[in-house]
């Protein structure tokens, strides 16, 4: 099972959230207006070309999106409210390829009123052997034979992050897209 939990709480939009947990996101940092998770890119996510479906990138950016525009902990008042995608962009740079890690950093860029801007950068990075990463099944012939079992890029425990900024642990690798996102926050009913 993913990682869906940093410092042992759990973000309330992951609860029922079966895509990502399909996907093997592992959240790595969260904070008032960023995020920045991870997964590795699995064989059914690729698309005909043996390339990462363009869907896969998209859900993956859309996932730091919407944990950087909702609150871990939402006020009272805040409670009967969810903040939701009004529109989104996203421009694909480079592929990416199985057994690869992205990284997704997602950050706030203005907010006024119900509205909001976000950026995404996604990255990928090969496994590097010998790395241990929390939550992340190493990739057939990933790690040497007398490499710890589950190891791809990363240090053994996520630091925590400055927004805008990669965890010093983080291995970012090649950006592959950039994700923008249009936020508007209404009821939740």
């Amino acid at each position: 099972m993913a990682e869906l939990t940093i410092s042992g709480s759990t973000h309330p939009i992951l609860k029922d959230d079966y895509a990502s947990e399909w996907m093997g996101i592992e959240v790595v940092a969260l904070d008032d207006g960023h995020a920045t998770i991870r997964m590795m890119l699995r064989q059914e996510m690729l698309n005909g070309f043996g390339m990462a479906h363009g869907g896969m990138i998209f859900a993956f950016g859309d996932t730091a999106f919407a944990l950087a525009c909702n609150q871990t902990n939402p006020s009272p008042a805040d409670e009967g409210n969810i903040t939701v995608a009004s529109g989104v962009d996203i421009n694909f740079l480079k592929p990416a390829f199985r057994g690869q890690v992205l990284t997704a950093v997602a950050n706030r860029r203005a907010s006024t009123g119900r509205s909001g801007l976000y950026d995404i950068q996604i990255y990928a990075a090969d496994p590097v052997a010998g790395v241990p990463a929390a939550g992340l099944p190493a990739p057939a012939g990933a790690a040497p034979a007398d490499a710890a079992p589950g190891t791809v890029p990363a240090a053994t425990a996520p630091t925590a992050t400055v927004p805008g900024q990669l965890p010093t642990d983080i291995l970012p690798g090649e950006l592959v897209a950039e994700f923008r996102g249009r936020s508007r926050t209404i009821s939740k009913k």
